[in-house]
């Protein structure tokens, strides 16, 4: 399967799922009562492994080129630490999120996981995966070598459950041949409201739609996102106990976006992942879209498309971002053995993410992001210099399925079924009561 066919998949197989399948595997999990709030004796924290040999499963969800990316450093590891012997096993992520808690509960989860930063909160709540304070503390991991969102996304309730891997957010494409042709610079992609416009006015006056609104969470969901922060707005409050997506930058924010629709700068009821197949095929110019698609325009030989980072419509920078963080899955039983070298595994990784971006990630680590090694990897650079203007989902359990509810409100407007702030005022709404029962369910 190549890059592009994968990518899609797997989007279009998450915004489906919903996360449904993961809330009805944790809800079966159940009988934590007695499991242990803290990971096995684990030695010196991950620092370096003496112990008899040991093999250690890893389960992820990085099917694609990630996932081949991932087996090479695997096999890399295996060959330099015959000690310790790594499986990696991969899935589906919504499969990966409803096996894993099962497993754990059975006494067959993995030793060494990889998950998204906004799924870390529901599954240490569930105590489906332990903290590992002791890795960040030994190896002398600090705020100050991560952009504060990576940092702080890897923490529940004042512990830490993650150490964090990469980034991966949204950036702007754009097809270098179709603004040629147009007669616009290729050189120089949009930066500011006033250049997407008068860009955007340049493309339609040659019967170009150029810049294509998707109704769908990828990546129209997450434009949006990065829209409400660059209006000055956010998702929810300090606490994460409200919906405030529906203030005025929000609406303003949804506005935009809707106006493009309207004026004819973008089709109407564009289908899923058609924003970024136009802009393959050079229907589309702009596309808001993430990192994970640099290797499969890289391949491309009828067009040429760039990266920037994305333009400021509003008055401040604002990305929608992600990341995978290591996890230690909770373990019946307490072998120190491989507690240690799972934490061994997960130093020598992440000291190798320069390795890693080359499956088209941003290194979590702000001294490898910056390093030669990422720098010489074509296509990546501007979306590591977003890393410090991205914003990730707040550390609460069962915070997706309310966002989940932002992405069908983006919908309605997107579509033309709803004016913007009705629309936003209607997902927040049901948002909110799904955070009041989240806390009840999760405690606060």
């Amino acid at each position: 399967m190549t890059p592009s066919a994968h990518s899609l998949s797997r989007r279009r197989f998450l915004v489906l799922t919903g996360g449904a399948g993961t809330a009805a595997a944790l809800a079966a999990c159940g009988g934590t009562s007695q499991a242990p709030t803290a990971a096995p004796a684990g030695g010196n924290g991950g620092a370096s492994y003496s112990g008899p040999n040991v093999t250690i499963n890893f389960w992820n969800g990085w099917t694609g080129s990630d996932g081949e990316t991932a087996q090479k450093m695997v096999d890399e590891f295996n060959k330099a630490n015959p000690g310790v012997q790594v499986k990696m096993n991969v899935f589906q992520w919504a499969d990966f999120y409803q096996k894993l808690p099962a497993a754990v509960q059975s006494g067959n989860g993995p030793d060494v996981g990889a998950m998204h930063i906004d799924d870390l909160p529901t599954q240490a709540a569930q105590q489906v995966i332990v903290p590992l304070d002791d890795i960040a503390g030994t190896l002398g991991l600090k705020e100050s070598d991560y952009a504060p969102a990576v940092w702080t996304g890897g923490m529940y309730q004042g512990k830490r459950y993650g150490i964090p891997i990469d980034v991966h957010n949204l950036g702007l494409y754009y097809n270098k041949t179709v603004m040629e042709r147009a007669g616009l610079d290729p050189e120089k992609p949009p930066t500011t409201k006033d250049e997407y416009m008068s860009q955007l006015e340049t493309l339609k006056s040659k019967g170009i739609q150029g810049s294509w609104v998707s109704p769908f969470q990828f990546t129209g969901g997450f434009q949006f996102e990065s829209l409400l922060w660059q209006f000055g707005g956010d998702v929810f409050n300090a606490d994460a106990s409200g919906a405030t997506w529906n203030g005025d930058p929000g609406v303003q924010a949804l506005t935009w976006m809707v106006d493009l629709v309207k004026n004819g700068y973008s089709p109407k009821n564009v289908g899923q992942d058609a924003d970024y197949l136009s802009l393959k095929n050079g229907r589309n110019v702009f596309n808001w879209q993430g990192i994970w698609q640099v290797n499969d325009v890289a391949a491309l030989t009828t067009y040429k498309i760039g990266t920037a980072p994305l333009p400021k419509i509003g008055s401040t920078g604002g990305v929608w971002g992600n990341s995978h963080q290591f996890v230690l899955p909770r373990k019946k039983d307490d072998d120190a053995n491989k507690s240690n070298a799972s934490r061994f595994f997960i130093n020598w990784f992440t000291q190798h993410s320069a390795d890693w971006a080359k499956s088209a990630k941003v290194p979590a680590r702000n001294d490898l992001a910056q390093s030669a090694d990422f720098k010489a990897i074509p296509g990546l650079s501007s979306f590591a210099g977003d890393v410090r203007f991205t914003h990730f989902p707040p550390s609460v359990a069962g915070i997706g399925d309310a966002l989940a509810q932002l992405y069908t409100g983006v919908q309605s407007a997107v579509l033309l079924k709803q004016d913007p702030a009705a629309a936003l005022d209607s997902a927040a709404d049901k948002a909110n009561k799904i955070l009041a029962d989240n806390k009840k369910k999760y405690g606060a």
